[in-house]
């Protein structure tokens, strides 16, 4: 009996295990059909069923406008600057826009006006860029706006674009988010003042600056220029609201001057052409890169074979005179001044970056930084050092003459600018 129960019990135990093996197999084959049922639903369906979980569906395009903000003078001392280089920023938006934009968005000019002022300047920049949305801003005339401006530009991370303001003092070694883009820093413009002398053979040359900050600048520039030639050099200083020269060139009548340079003084270039003729002053005025129209205009005939200036255009280059057709079918000015030129190139050379890197300031800036542009009506090539300095500036500096605009390109009359000399390309000045 106790074997039959033993035999009983081990075939008992046989069954249990044999049932637990079978348990267990169940379970191995139970883990490993899951895994592959997991791996096949990983791969696409033939069916579609899992169209939703594999396509991603495209971001719309952006249509947004892209804002530029013009901020210039269009009151104030420098009114006849400003509004050249607005209108020339406008028309390379229009061109721009009519023929489709950059990246299919397109150029939205906001317009500010600085009054000639430094502090509405910086007010007027600040409201660009907080409210109005702007990526960059350009057209800056005056020196005290261009240095109260350009600390903001940097602390904005900004891209501003200077025109005339010329003063040494605006950019830092630290600057990265300014540019100039025609008048080069004052130390820089003196060179070409001395050379232009040398070519003239005088020995005394007779200077009138305005007392603020790019009158100082060419002042101190002058100074250091002309102490390295045998040029003897008197300097008589006015208010930048001055328009009665008459005591200054009294005062340099003594001196016997072969030349009388306005550079410091843009707005007295007009007044001081006109009043040293009166004066009995036979001799060659140098401008202050002053609108041309501005100062022929003011003084007819007393500019014909006197009145010389600098300026960033290449007023005998065929892009100048197609630009300038354009232009005067634009504007109400009556001649395309350098500004306005300026600010044609300005608008151009930030289509360009915006079509490259996008809208963001900061790359904008970094990419412009790599960039040499030719640009339509300009008399040199545009780049810059890494503080934003003109690195291969050349500014073109001619007469009047009576005669010679090419067909279409002055409203003002028939006079127009006669070339004198081009010189080598200026090396930057450092701060």
């Amino acid at each position: 009996m106790l074997e039959k129960s033993t035999r009983s019990w081990f075939l008992s135990l046989l069954l249990t295990l044999a049932l637990v093996v079978a348990a267990c197999g169940d379970e191995t084959t139970t883990e490993t059909t899951v895994e592959q049922t997991t791996t096949t639903a990983a791969e696409p369906a033939d069916d579609g069923d899992d169209v939703e979980t594999t396509t991603t569906t495209a971001e719309p395009a952006d249509t947004s406008p892209v804002r530029i903000g013009t901020l210039t003078s269009l009151t104030g001392n420098f009114t006849p600057w400003g509004v050249q280089v607005r209108d020339g920023m406008q028309l390379a938006v229009d061109e721009i826009n009519e023929a489709g934009g950059v990246n299919g968005r397109m150029l939205e000019l906001v317009v500010a006006d600085d009054q000639s002022n430094a502090e509405e300047g910086a007010s007027a920049l600040e409201r660009l860029v907080e409210s109005d949305g702007v990526i960059a801003v350009g057209g800056i005339i005056s020196s005290d706006v261009g240095l109260n401006t350009a600390r903001l530009a940097e602390e904005f991370e900004i891209p501003l674009f200077l025109v005339k303001a010329g003063s040494e003092a605006i950019l830092t070694t630290e600057s990265r988010y300014t540019f100039r883009t025609c008048l080069p820093s004052a130390p820089m413009i003196a060179g070409p003042v001395l050379q232009y002398a040398e070519d003239q053979g005088v020995d005394r040359v007779g200077a009138i600056i305005a007392d603020y900050g790019w009158g100082r600048a060419i002042e101190s520039a002058l100074i250091d220029t002309f102490a390295e030639s045998d040029i003897e050099l008197q300097i008589e200083v006015a208010p930048i609201s001055e328009q009665d020269f008459t005591t200054y060139l009294r005062s340099l009548e003594q001196f016997d001057p072969g030349l009388i340079v306005a550079t410091g003084h843009p707005p007295g270039a007009g007044p001081i052409t006109v009043q040293s003729a009166a004066l009995g002053f036979d001799i060659p005025i140098a401008g202050a890169y002053t609108p041309r129209s501005l100062v022929v205009g003011g003084v007819a005939e007393a500019a014909i074979g006197r009145y010389s200036d600098f300026g960033c255009a290449d007023y005998f280059s065929d892009d100048y005179a197609d630009l300038a057709r354009r232009y005067l079918a634009f504007s109400d000015n009556v001649f395309l001044e350098d500004d306005a030129v300026a600010g044609f190139g300005i608008v151009t050379m930030l289509a360009d970056a915006v079509g490259a890197v996008g809208d963001d300031p900061v790359a904008i800036a970094e990419y412009l930084h790599g960039q040499s542009y030719d640009l339509p009506g300009y008399a040199f090539t545009v780049s810059w050092t890494e503080f934003g300095e003109l690195a291969s500036a050349q500014p073109m500096f001619t007469s009047t003459a009576a005669e010679g605009a090419p067909e279409g390109t002055n409203d003002a009359g028939t006079w127009y600018p006669e070339f004198l000399l081009l010189p080598e390309p200026l090396e930057p000045y450092v701060p």
